[in-house]
């Protein structure tokens, strides 16, 4: 009797534990089915640039395979010369990459264009004033007797004359010199005295090079100028008729700038990889200089701050550089990066 006791506790056991691994596999195998069963959306990608740091995180979404996870298949492009506003917009695009200061004619327009910000790339504006440290240009003062290589734009210009004057300076003594300058250390060692940088490219360059520089940033003479540079654009119909693809793909791309911001290193990689024709040294540079600036003091990355947002947008119309005056807090929303709108997004 005992012994059949035995028998028949071993042989409940046994069945015990085979329901349970049934159990296991079968939810496994149910949880890759529906991940199978997911349809995998295409989503198209407009740069602002060639490639560069500042995009790093969608290509390490990309790589790490963030986005098919999500069931989202990226296709990145470049811009064509007017930026990616204007394709972005017609639905040509569903998302893009774009500027704070160069989108605000469109939403100053009557009919603004019908896109918003979802997200910020980098949170505090890396721009500012590269020149040579033997030239003793320290501070926004000091460009008073140098010239300076200008676009040509009107808000560009602005935004000099403001810091020059807040520094105490004459902006009538800065020489303005038309100039496309697509490398700025070269163009200092000639016959450039001042050029508009970001440091993460042009900065890093000068280190790089070991070329001895002076630089001040916009944002650290002028608060208002704070404004953000880059950001992410999206289609609002894309927003809006496909809320939960534009979510799913915020998750990948939230998810590959965090990675980035604790494996730089290994983003350089990813992003030299993806695009050879780029300076290994240089993106490494640029990545150890972002690492600490993509979300900085945001609460959470892509964060946009509605102060910092409005004031740059008043400062322009204050100023008679746009149009008509722009709503506050239009043309941006931090609905697609909080991370409580997206922890349910499933995939």
């Amino acid at each position: 009797m005992k012994n059949l006791k035995k028998v028949l506790i071993i042989f409940l056991a046994c069945a015990m534990l085979t329901a349970c691994g049934d159990g296991g596999e079968k939810s496994k195998n149910q949880n890759k089915n529906e991940k199978e069963d997911v349809k995998t959306e295409k989503v198209s990608f407009l740069l602002d640039w060639d490639p560069n740091v500042n995009h790093a995180g969608l290509y390490t979404a990309i790589e790490k395979g963030f986005f098919k996870d999500e069931g989202i298949e990226v296709e990145i492009n470049q811009p064509p010369a007017n930026g990616a506003e204007a394709l972005v917009a017609s639905g040509k695009a569903d998302l893009g990459i774009s500027f704070q200061d160069t989108i605000a004619p469109a939403f100053a327009n009557k009919d603004p264009l019908p896109v918003t910000a979802i997200a910020a790339i980098i949170n505090h504006n890396t721009s500012g004033v590269i020149s040579l440290k033997e030239k003793n240009i320290e501070r926004p003062k000091d460009m008073e007797g140098h010239n300076y290589a200008t676009w040509g734009l009107e808000i560009e210009q602005a935004i000099l004359k403001q810091v020059v004057e807040d520094d105490g300076g004459d902006f009538s003594k800065v020489e303005m010199i038309p100039e496309n300058v697509t490398n700025a250390v070269q163009a200092i060692n000639g016959d450039i005295d001042t050029v508009w940088i970001f440091y993460q490219v042009d900065g890093v360059l000068a280190k790089n090079q070991n070329v001895p520089i002076n630089y001040f940033a916009f944002k650290d003479i002028s608060p208002v100028f704070d404004y953000y540079t880059p950001i992410l654009i999206a289609n609002n119909d894309f927003l809006k008729d496909k809320e939960d693809v534009a979510k799913r793909f915020m998750k990948a791309f939230v998810k590959g700038y965090e990675y980035a911001i604790e494996n730089p290193d290994e983003a350089a990689e990813i992003l030299v990889k993806a695009n050879p024709e780029l300076d290994k040294d240089l993106v490494k540079g640029g990545m150890e200089y972002l690492k600490d600036k993509y979300k900085d003091d945001a609460e959470y990355f892509g964060q946009i701050d509605s102060k910092r947002w409005n004031d740059f947008y008043t400062w322009l119309f204050e100023n008679g550089l746009i149009e008509n005056e722009i709503p506050k807090d239009f043309g941006f929303t931090n609905d697609f990066v909080n991370p409580e709108n997206l922890k349910w997004v499933k995939n």
